[in-house]
Parts: structure tokens; sequence; C-alpha cells
């Protein structure tokens, strides 16, 4: 959590809601028999009733909730940026959402703030509000990739915030959800193919390149946020946690009210980093510390692990090795620090949940002991009786991707066939049970379709070179490093499968792996 220099609490910082000043919707919706909200209703009852009230693809719904709070109402207490329940309907200067759903739905604020099943219906009514005003009609509804747009503007955010903020939803759509939430109900999310129309928020460079960490974007925060230049030395790196969302501090930062920044932010889902102050200058993330600090925040809630992933640890890992290296910062804990640790500060993040002792091994280039579980030198055929260590990654596929095969055992049992089953259904391969070439590529490849040519990194990386694996029958190093080896054998893959042959792995390429061509 980010620090203006006066010491004044960032009350109003980012949660995956918004934080840019924009109109309040007036129109009102049509008139819909809003069934009344039930404490006792579980989050899936909950999920397909405001859906059907509000016309909202429940899934979609879902997984906006999901990029929020993890389904987490953190039992009522607001986030930072004011915003309630597991749709973070919010109440500050720039975002009304908690208004608006109340007089949307005729519930009161109160149990808005304190009902999850309430809060939900609450969340699909404004969504749909959104989506009236941008014209949706009724097929447009029933079609996820039509409502980008509509869950843009349920963030809040304006430009490249905007379109961080509805990527990720649709990223959640793509690679599925499964997450068993705080009361223990198990809430799941099938993975699809997407192809979301973004009209202008899809236009080519809307988020730049940082030049200080060519791995980041470059979003900047508003003038106002930071200060111009250095009154010190930079020798340490604040860790923070946002209690909130990526797109959602990226936002708040650019809100010229704000007061309050941070150098670079880190994405639960992926690792992804965007910077929004330069190095050169003084980010406003730590009091005392700001002036002789890089400060990064992380997206997440302090008292919830599970916003704190391996991609995320290893992603700003590398970053803090790359600044300590930059600018001779020693790689220990009274160097790299918390922002509970920084000189005459209130805050707790990043919290007891936070692992040091793992994020330290990364900054100084070890491993942690993490394994990679998915990648085999070639990809045999499964069927009910197999067992072992593959048969274990096809369980940890489809669980991962929303498809319930039950423990992670490695006994291909009925649970497994079952859902192979809806899987092979859902991407219009033959449903019999059996994992062979078609279903390992299509299991493999599901996720997000990032354009991908030689010289990229990364985990999309290895999932591509996975799915070719599986694709060709021949093994292709899985790495995460595109190489003259990668380019070879996606060359191959778009010569055999009829496909334009130019090397690079764009929406053809992932469409054609994605339905286990």
């Amino acid at each position: 959590m980010s620090r203006h220099p006066s010491g004044h609490p960032r009350r109003t910082a980012s949660a995956l809601a918004v934080l840019t000043a924009t109109a309040v919707l007036t129109a009102a919706l049509p008139a819909l028999a809003a069934p009344a909200a039930d404490a006792e209703t579980t989050l899936n009852s909950a999920f397909a009733r405001a859906a059907t009230a509000y016309d909202v693809p429940r899934d979609l719904l879902a997984a906006v909730g999901y990029g929020e709070t993890h389904l987490d109402d953190h039992d009522g207490a607001p986030s930072q940026a004011n915003g309630y329940g597991v749709m973070h309907l919010a109440s500050n200067p720039s975002t009304h959402s908690l208004e608006r759903a109340a007089a949307l739905t005729g519930a009161p604020v109160a149990r808005l703030r304190e009902d999850s099943a309430a809060n939900i219906l609450g969340g699909a009514a404004v969504l749909r509000e959104h989506a009236d005003a941008l014209g949706l009609g009724r097929d447009d509804r029933r079609d996820v990739d039509a409502w980008y747009t509509a869950v843009a503007r349920y963030g809040g955010a304006e430009g490249a915030a905007a379109e961080l903020y509805a990527d990720a939803v649709y990223a959640f759509l793509a690679e599925g959800i499964r997450v068993t939430t705080p009361d223990g109900e198990s809430v799941t999310v099938p993975s699809r193919p997407v192809a979301p129309e973004k009209g202008a928020l899809g236009a080519p460079g809307i988020a730049a390149a940082s030049t200080d960490y060519p791995s980041a974007l470059w979003v900047p925060a508003h003038a106002n946020n930071f200060k111009v230049g250095r009154a010190a030395a930079i020798d340490k790196v604040v860790i923070h946690v946002t209690q909130g969302s990526y797109a959602g501090s990226i936002s708040w930062f650019q809100n010229s009210t704000s007061q309050v920044s941070a150098h670079y932010v880190v994405r639960s889902s992926d690792g992804e980093i965007t910077q929004t102050v330069r190095e050169a200058n003084t980010a406003y993330h730590a009091k005392s510390a700001n002036a002789s600090s890089v400060g990064i925040e992380h997206e997440g809630w302090v008292d919830d692990p599970s916003w704190f992933t391996d991609s995320m640890y290893r992603s700003s890992a590398a970053l803090t090795a790359s600044l300590c290296a930059r600018y001779g910062i020693p790689k220990d804990r009274a160097h790299v620090i918390g922002h509970s640790e920084a000189p005459g500060n209130d805050h707790t993040d990043p919290g007891p949940n936070w692992n040091w002792t793992y994020y330290m091994q990364l900054v100084g280039g070890s491993t942690g002991g993490s394994s990679d579980v998915l990648s085999f030198t070639s990809y045999a055929t499964l069927r009910s009786g197999s067992t072992g260590a593959q048969v274990k990654a096809v369980q940890q596929l489809l669980n991962d991707q929303g498809y319930g095969a039950g423990a992670v055992d490695g006994i291909f049992g009925s649970g497994t066939t079952s859902a192979v089953k809806a899987f092979q259904s859902a991407r219009g391969l033959t449903a019999d049970g059996v994992v062979g070439a078609k279903s390992w590529t299509a299991l493999l490849s599901a996720g997000t379709t990032p354009t991908l040519s030689q010289g990229a990194t990364g985990d999309p990386v290895k999932r591509l070179q996975r799915a070719l694996t599986a694709a060709l029958g021949s093994t292709v190093g899985i790495d995460g490093s595109f190489g003259p080896a990668t380019l070879t054998a996606v060359r191959s893959y778009q010569t055999s499968r009829g496909l334009s042959v130019d090397g690079a792995v764009g929406p053809a390429t992932w469409a054609a792996l994605q339905a286990g061509r």
C-alpha cells in the first residue's frame, strides 16, 4: 500500500474498482424481476440468480468477482477504495457503484455491503446498466465476447488501465477458475477460447513498454502523484500489497487527487508488471523512505495468501534483482524491506502471508525448489486406468481450467474421465474420455493468446512449447525461451495445419492449438 509524503493514509487507494473520475450512468434499467437476496444463499446460486435476473452471463459475472476479490467478501470490511463485498461495490469520490446498485436493485446499502448474495445481485445490475448504455441487445448479451467494454467500465478506469482490467477478466475466462471460498464452497468457471470485442480499447500501443525495465509496461501516474527527481541515492526496495487490484492501483495512480503512487505494480495471475513512475523520480509510497527507494506494489490483500502466486514472486524478484544490480543495493533484508518496515509508517503490508524466505531466494537467483509438473519430452495417450505423473498433469490442467477432475492423485478414474469428456465437448473434440494428441494440445495451450515471436520469453512460451510437443509428437525444448528450435517447431506446425507460415504465434495459430488441431 502506498503512502503520500505527508503521512496521511491512502484512504481511497485502489481495488479493482475504479479510481478515475467517470460519470455515473443515469439511464435506468428496464423493470426486471430481481429476486430478493438471501443471506443463506451459496455463491454459486447467487451468481446463477443474479445472472438470470439481469441477463448477464454467469461465468462473466463470476470472473469479474474473482478478479475483484477472489470471491472473498472480507466479512463486510471495506477495501482501501471503500469497496465492499465479492463484487467490490465502491463508494468513494470517483466511483459510486454501491449507491448505483442500491438504486437499481432496491436493496439497502447496508445489505449490499454485508450480504454476498445481495452484493452479487448489485454487481450484476451495475454491469447490465453499462451494457445497456453501450447498446447491447439480447443476442449480444448472450455472447461473453461482446461484454468487453462494459466490463472495462465496471472497473472504472480509462485508457490503458481499463484495458488491463478487462483483459484480466477475459484471461480468467480463457484459463478457467476453480476456487474454494473462505466458507469452503467450490466455485468454478470452465476455460474457453475468447475473442473479446475491444473496440477503441484494442488500439495498438495503448500501453507502451517501459524504458527503465523493458519487461514492464509503461502507464504513467499523474504528475501530482510523484516528485520529479531524487533527494537521495536509491539504496533500498520497498515491497507493498495493494489491498485491491492491479488495474485499480494503476488507475488510482493516474487520479490527479490521489497523491500516491509506486514505481511498479505486479499482477497476481501471471506476474505482469506495469511501471507508473520513472526510477529517477520520487514516487509517494513509503513516507520517509520515498526519496531513497523504489516501491513495488503487488496485487492482492494482506490477509489472503491466494494472491501471492509463484508467477508474481518470480516476476517481482527478477525486477528486484535487476534494481539491486543496477543501483548496487545489497540483496538482503536490510535493503529489500516491507512497507511495514519503512521508518515512520503505520502500514502492515506485505503482512505475514508474504513468503520472504522464498522471495529472497529468488532475488538471489535460487529457484526455491519449485518444479515443473506439466513439461514432458512427449505426451502419452491416457485413458481410464492409466496412472502416473502425466495423469497428474492432466488432472491439474483440468482442475485449473474449471473442469473438476477431483484429487490430483495420478489415477485416471471415473472423475477424471468425466472431466476429460466435459473439456472435450467444450472444445468440439470427440468426447471419448481419452487424452490423446488432440486433447493434450488443447489442454496444454488453453489460456490467453499473446502474440509470440522469436526472442519472447516467459510462461506463455513454455505453454506454447508444451502444446507444440503434444501436437507434433516430437520434443520441443520447454525452457520458456522462443529461440531457433521453437521457431522451427512453430513453422512446422503452421505448415502441417495449413496456416500462414510466418513463425509468429498469433490468433490463428493459438486458435488451432486450442482447438486441438
